[in-house]
Order: C-alpha cells, then structure tokens, then sequence
C-alpha cells in the first residue's frame, strides 16, 4: 500500500483521527498540544499520526485534504480542519456534537 493510500485508508477506518507533529503523549508543537488538549478535554479516543516520522506523510495528506497546515483532525472520514477552527468550534460548543458522530 502506497503511503497516500495508507492516509486515506487510516482516515476512513478510524473514526477520529488527528495528523500532528509529535504524538498525543508528546506534541511536539503548541497547535498541536492545543488539539490534544481539547480532544483529552472530552475524553475521546482517536488515532494519533506522527507527520515528523516522514516528511511525505504532510505532502500526500496535505493532497488529498486540500489542507495546507498541521494538525488536521478527522472525524468519521472529514476534515473538521486545524488548530484554530478546532479550538473555535470547541469554544462555540459544538466540537462535542462533531465528536459525539464518532460514538456508534
């Protein structure tokens, strides 16, 4: 499997899924911490992808999102978007209600 394939398969078998520098037990940039934070917050459990393990791994998911920045959070094979739109949507109240989708 091609890497971009293994993006796009990771993101739709997973129902929540964030692409970050660093992992969630280690963010290795603050917009990252930040989703971490927020996800940790609601207490949901979500798949975790290093894009510093690879520099591909942000061409080719970057590609396929039509979504220049990282992190990128996924939810049920979505884009919700970056830090701040995530952080804008957690403070509005509805990230819950995006997050909630996920628990079947």
């Amino acid at each position: 499997m091609e890497l971009k394939e293994k993006i796009i398969h990771d993101i739709k078998e997973n129902k929540i899924i964030l692409f970050m520098k660093g992992t969630k037990e280690t963010p290795m940039c603050g917009f990252s911490n930040s989703v971490v934070q927020i996800l940790s917050h609601y207490g949901v459990d979500y798949k975790d992808v290093n894009v510093l393990t690879d520099p591909q791994i942000r061409v080719n998911l970057s590609e396929y999102s039509e979504w220049p920045t990282i992190p990128q959070l996924f939810v049920e094979g979505e884009l919700v978007g970056g830090a701040d739109i995530t952080m804008e949507l957690h403070q509005e109240g509805k990230l819950l209600d995006i997050l909630d989708t996920s628990k079947s």
